[in-house]
């Protein structure tokens, strides 16, 4: 079967008066994976230990364990800077931030400019902690 962009999906939706058939019919496009599920697929990519990780998030151990167990839905913030410890690409990033429900970021978004330059460059958390700070935005964590 073919991946229907969401464009298409759209259209459809559009013209479909039948939810239950709408959803039935297209049950094979709908995001099934969870955060939890994405960060440990991420996280079996990279060669960090989670208390490192945790270190270079900025966050506890406690807390990033609740996150990869599902018992925690980290914030926006919070999420960008797992991804930033664990060195995650722009691409990546993206993913997790649409999969959890949250806008991806945005580059005419200053804030999002910086954080994603960041992610591009492999900035670490503090360095890019800095930059948001130099420029006048809010830091991550």
């Amino acid at each position: 079967m073919d991946r229907k962009n969401t464009d298409s999906l759209f259209q459809e939706l559009m013209e479909q008066s039948n939810l239950d058939a709408y959803l039935k019919e297209n049950q094979a496009h709908f995001i099934g994976t969870s955060v939890p599920e994405l960060l440990d697929q991420l996280y079996s990519t990279k060669p960090i230990s989670k208390s490192a990780l945790a270190k270079r998030s900025g966050i506890s151990e406690v807390y990033l364990h609740q996150v990869f167990s599902g018992r925690r839905t980290p914030s926006r913030d919070r999420l960008l800077c797992i991804c930033v410890g664990m060195g995650a690409t722009l691409e990546e990033t993206q993913r997790l931030l649409l999969q959890a429900g949250y806008g991806q970021l945005y580059p005419r978004n200053r804030r999002d400019a910086i954080i994603a330059h960041g992610l591009l460059n492999q900035i670490d958390l503090g360095q890019l902690n800095e930059n948001l700070f130099s420029e006048n935005e809010k830091a991550l964590c």
